[in-house]
């Protein structure tokens, strides 16, 4: 275990290029593998697995690793070359298909959601103290001109005097006026952060759904491996088409559909679910991205509905666009049936493909 395992030899090249990048990093370190994974109270075997290849190690493996060997060689790693190896990280997770990955990925868009709300939390308080701040002094302006005003009312004689202090007088007042600015721009700021943390806060809602959803079935399954159907069975479950450009949408949509009865076609373009309906006919419903280059989702959906074969297959439209008016009125004039926007609460979505392979299943049975 002192020595490093050569790289595996059926790793794909995503998977090679993040072991081997890991590898550079932990020649530098100038320690055995049993030595370091007992530094860092890991598991010796399963760290020799992560440098061969065979395992995707969780980002803060990674992380340790540029700690260590900053504090072994004295100079920290540039920020160019941990984003590097991030991207390789996250290509390497993209590409494995594995559910426990999916987690990985969902977890660590959990996290960045949950940083920005609390620095949007943060922000807001700052804001909402300096706001407090400047309240103040505009009432305690408000009340020493007030206090003037009503010397100059009650003392007329005195009018050549308190003329005299006009120029005292039109400070304050333009201090009181620089004030109520600065209150509107800072209220504006407030608002703002506000609404930032509340779409964090949302979508940390909606990424906890999304794990859990995908981890109680792996939890009640235990560890044992799903026995994949041999290509020659005969289909006895409805398909759902799966249209985004994101490998991560797909990764993600895939693993919160994958429990229910039904077989899950994923493709990353219009023209691809185009082709996916040619050669398959009994799709019970189409879960498609509308931002997508080439041909976006309205012009794909524009295309199947001019196909006698395929018009009547239900689409529902997932978009981080938005859902107001104008888009969600759009997506029902290119032909959906619905219109969800992202992040999207699984539990929706899953009810909502439910009730569509339920009708298609009455259907077909009705035909028969």
């Amino acid at each position: 275990m002192g020595e490093l395992r050569p790289l595996a030899d059926d790793l794909d090249h995503e998977a090679r290029a993040l072991a081997q990048a890991l590898r550079e990093l932990f020649v530098g370190l100038e320690v055995s593998v049993r030595r370091y994974a007992a530094r860092r109270l890991r598991d010796a075997g399963t760290f020799s697995r992560y440098l061969s290849g065979t395992r995707i190690p969780p980002w803060d493996v990674v992380m340790d690793l540029f700690t260590d060997l900053a504090e072994h060689r004295g100079t920290a790693a540039t920020p160019e070359a941990i984003e590097l190896v991030r991207g390789l990280h996250r290509s390497a997770v993209q590409h494995s298909g594995s559910p426990r990955h999916a987690v990985e990925l969902l977890e660590q868009q959990l996290a960045d959601a949950d940083r920005v709300a609390r620095r949007s939390t943060a922000h807001g308080d700052v804001l909402g103290e300096a706001l407090l701040d400047r309240r103040h002094r505009i009432a305690d302006l408000e009340v020493r001109l007030s206090q003037l005003e009503a010397e100059w009312g009650a003392e007329r004689a005195r009018a050549d005097a308190l003329a005299a202090a006009a120029p005292d007088l039109d400070g304050l007042l333009r201090e009181r006026d620089t004030l109520e600015v600065e209150v509107g721009r800072l209220s504006q700021e407030l608002s703002e952060a506000r609404r930032r943390r509340d779409a964090a806060e949302e979508r940390c809602e909606l990424l906890e759904r999304q794990l859990e959803t995908i981890e109680a079935p792996q939890q009640a399954a235990g560890h044992h491996a799903l026995v994949p159907v041999p290509e020659s069975a005969p289909q006895t479950v409805p398909r759902v088409l799966i249209v985004d450009d994101q490998p991560d949408n797909l990764l993600a949509m895939t693993a919160v559909l994958s429990t229910l009865d039904q077989e899950l076609v994923a493709v990353s373009s219009g023209r691809e679910a185009l082709k996916a309906l040619l050669d398959h006919d009994d799709f019970a419903v189409i879960i498609m991205d509308v931002q997508m280059p080439g041909m976006d989702g309205y012009e794909t959906a524009a295309h199947i509905k001019r196909r006698s074969r395929n018009r009547d297959v239900p689409i529902i439209f997932l978009t981080a666009m938005g859902t107001d008016a104008e888009h969600s009125a759009r997506g029902y004039a290119a032909g959906a049936v619905d219109y969800i926007g992202k992040p999207f609460d699984p539990w929706v979505l899953r009810a909502k493909v439910a009730v569509f392979t339920g009708i298609f299943l009455e259907r077909r049975l009705h035909t028969r």
